[in-house]
């Protein structure tokens, strides 16, 4: 009996489970079964290892994929944004864009137009106000599917694209017009990601904001039209002389092909490139269904006609010079001026011959290649004015800006002080040898002249004589008379100064000599006679306030002396025909610049010669070059002008009688005019000079 029971709690204990009872033998193959599935095979860990490499190189991937592309995007939100934020007040600059930039039309005394600065622009013209082949011209050529798009067309990009390869060139752009109002109206011509980043948004911005016909009429109103022209209608009354409501068909075909390429396409720089271009709106607007063929056949036969327009350049300085003027009279200035100035249309044209006459004719031969001229009136009005050679090739203003040494066209000044000091143009003085602290002054011809007048040595420019008188009136006295002519600027206190060595411009020297012809008085030099408003508005106009600078007496002396300059003197080639005149020449060291400044009855005038680089030239000097371009322009400038009278010019009772160059009826009007020629005689008071200065200066 214990054998047995032992017996069979071995069989029990023999298995892991107690639970299992061994007579059920389906239990122990289900747990033998179980404990199999759990035990791992024998390469169980090896296939583990190599089940995980995978898993891992899967996961560093996906890490780095995941990482570029949240950086990439966190760089493209920061880029959009920036972009964004950077945008300028687009309302603002919608309200403000035609109105916070200065427009600046100049026009000449007569009232014609000769110069824009800053944009032509017209008041907004309403879209329905305007033809509508002229819209629809607009939209043929620029953006056909305007009122379909959302702002961008890439059918009309590959449609451009297409065509331009067409072409073998770029004749279509893909630009609509959406996206050429945010281009022009907010945004430079830089063709950058940025530009074109900054693009798109206002684009986005524009077309969702405005409307279609908001966005059409801002482009009719704004593009730019070329020859500073923007908007449609300012582009309209700029070419045709009309409004934009007016405009024919083929008027319209002009307007329409300009603003791919305005400079390019304006009829004022081509007429026949811009009717081709034309040809080219017409065949587009049939292309496109809007008009018919035998709708545009009468502006194909009759194509427009552009308003004349002078392409003289020379004027340009002059128009430079005066909104210089108007912007410092008003910097915060905005909107639209038009500026009313003193400049002579004749006047003008005989200046610019003159320079062009003088540099085509003896330029290359005396190595001279720029020249400027300058005409003013008694009370400081600006005539004429040339700054260059050619304000295409430099807008540098020679009249103005340039600083020169006017040589013995600075005389004048000096002999002004001596009569300021006692002399008289009879006081006697010599010609000799003058030596001052190791400077020698020497005359330009080897003549000895000996003992002459005052009058003689300044018509013969006569270098040793104006020294010695330099000195014995004094620096002070010199500055002081420089001063009082207008030369403001600080002048080196040295004698060299006599024969012209401080720099001045020829605006300034000019104006200093018409003190002389206005029997004393000086007005200041200027350009403008009054800026109107756009309103009307008169917001400024000259008053010229004339001053007594020097005497009468002096002013007539000054006047005899340089009219002998001209009658005996350095300046004969200068002599105009039938009328008196004064002047004196200059000619700098080494012949760099030569100048000839001087004046009649009714105006003054001053020419200059040289080179920018003020290299020497061949001989060029004030008594030929100059003063045959001086007396080129007085011949031109005054031809129909009776002669008028230049007091102090001939003495006593020996003026000469001057023909009219228009004339006369009757005997009593010729007399009239010789006894206007005649000076009045004036008693010299002694209380000019000193009394203790001897006449003649030894």
């Amino acid at each position: 009996m214990d054998a047995h029971i032992g017996f069979s709690e071995a069989l029990t204990v023999s298995g892991d489970d107690d639970n299992i009872d061994p007579h059920y033998p389906m239990r122990a193959q289900q747990h033998r079964a179980r404990m199999m599935r759990d035990l791992p095979p024998e390469d169980a860990e090896e296939t583990s290892r190599r089940e995980r490499k995978p898993r891992m190189r899967k996961s560093w991937r996906t890490r780095l994929l995941t990482w570029v592309s949240f950086s990439a995007t966190a760089l493209l939100l920061a880029f959009v944004a920036l972009v964004f934020f950077t945008l300028p007040n687009l309302q603002h600059a919608l309200d403000t864009a035609q109105s916070e930039t200065l427009s600046i039309k100049v026009l000449n005394a007569k009232g014609d137009e000769i110069g824009l600065r800053g944009r032509r622009t017209a008041p907004t013209v309403p879209l329905g106000e305007m033809p509508p082949y002229l819209v629809k011209a607009v939209l043929a050529t620029e953006d056909r599917r305007f009122y379909e798009h959302n702002g961008f067309d890439p059918r009309g990009i590959a449609r451009a694209m297409w065509t331009n390869v067409k072409s073998f060139g770029f004749v279509e752009g893909g630009s609509t017009i959406t996206q050429q109002v945010a281009k022009n109206l907010y945004l430079d011509n830089s063709r950058t990601i940025w530009r074109k980043a900054q693009e798109a948004l206002i684009t986005m911005w524009l077309e969702n904001n405005l409307t279609k016909d908001e966005i059409l009429s801002l482009y009719l109103n704004r593009i730019y039209m070329g020859a500073g022209n923007y908007g449609m209608d300012a582009a309209a009354r700029y070419y045709f002389g009309k409004s934009v409501r007016d405009v024919s068909l083929a008027e319209a075909a002009i307007l329409a092909g300009l603003p791919k390429a305005p400079s390019r396409f304006a009829p004022t720089n081509d007429i026949e490139r811009a009717r081709a271009r034309a040809g080219q709106v017409l065949d587009r607007l049939v292309d496109a269904g809007s008009l018919t063929e035998k709708e545009v056949i009468g502006a194909r036969e009759n194509p427009a006609e552009v308003l004349p327009r002078t392409r003289e350049a020379g004027r340009e300085y002059f128009v430079d010079w005066v909104a210089e003027e108007v912007r410092a009279k008003f910097p915060d200035m905005t909107g639209r001026v038009t500026v009313h100035t003193t400049l002579d249309a004749g006047r003008q044209t005989a200046a610019e011959n003159a320079v062009r006459q003088a540099l085509q004719e003896m330029g290359e031969e005396r190595s001279v290649s720029q020249g400027a001229l300058v005409a003013l009136a008694g009370d400081g009005a600006v005539l004429a004015m040339v700054g260059g050679e050619s304000y295409v090739e430099s807008q540098f203003n020679r009249a103005t800006q340039a600083e020169r040494q006017p040589g013995s066209a600075f005389k004048p000044i000096v002999y002004l002080a001596a009569l300021e000091a006692g002399y008289t143009p009879d006081s006697p003085v010599t010609d000799e040898p003058v030596s001052m602290g190791g400077w020698t002054p020497r005359n330009a011809s080897e003549r000895n002249w000996g003992t002459v007048n005052l009058s003689t040595a300044l018509a013969n420019s006569i270098n040793t004589i104006s020294v010695q008188v330099g000195e014995k009136v004094g620096m002070d006295r010199i500055i002081g008379a420089a001063n009082r002519l207008g030369i403001e600027r600080q002048l080196p206190r040295n004698l060299s100064i006599v024969l012209g060595s401080a720099e001045v411009t020829l605006l300034e020297l000019t104006s200093a000599y018409s003190t002389f012809g206005n029997e004393g008085r000086r007005a200041e030099p200027y350009g403008i006679s009054s800026v109107e408003a756009e309103n009307g508005d008169i917001l400024y106009r000259h008053e010229s306030e004339p001053t007594q600078a020097i005497t009468r007496q002096q002013a007539h002396d000054m006047t005899y002396m340089l009219h002998q300059v001209i009658t005996e003197g350095t300046g004969r080639a200068a002599a105009p025909s039938g009328r008196l005149a004064a002047g004196k020449t200059g000619t700098s060291q080494d012949n760099r610049d030569a100048w000839f400044v001087g004046y009649t009855g009714h105006e003054t005038a001053g020419v200059w010669f040289g080179n920018d680089d003020n290299t020497p030239t061949e001989g060029a000097a004030g008594g030929n070059f100059a003063a045959i371009a001086w007396r080129n322009y007085m011949n031109a400038a005054e031809r129909g002008l009776p002669p008028a009278p230049l007091p102090g010019a001939v003495r006593y009772r020996d003026a000469p009688i001057v023909a009219a160059t228009t004339p006369r009826s009757g005997f009593f009007a010729e007399l009239a005019d010789i006894f206007d020629a005649a000076p009045k005689l004036e008693s010299r008071s002694s209380r000019d000079r000193p009394s203790n200065f001897r006449t003649g200066g030894r």
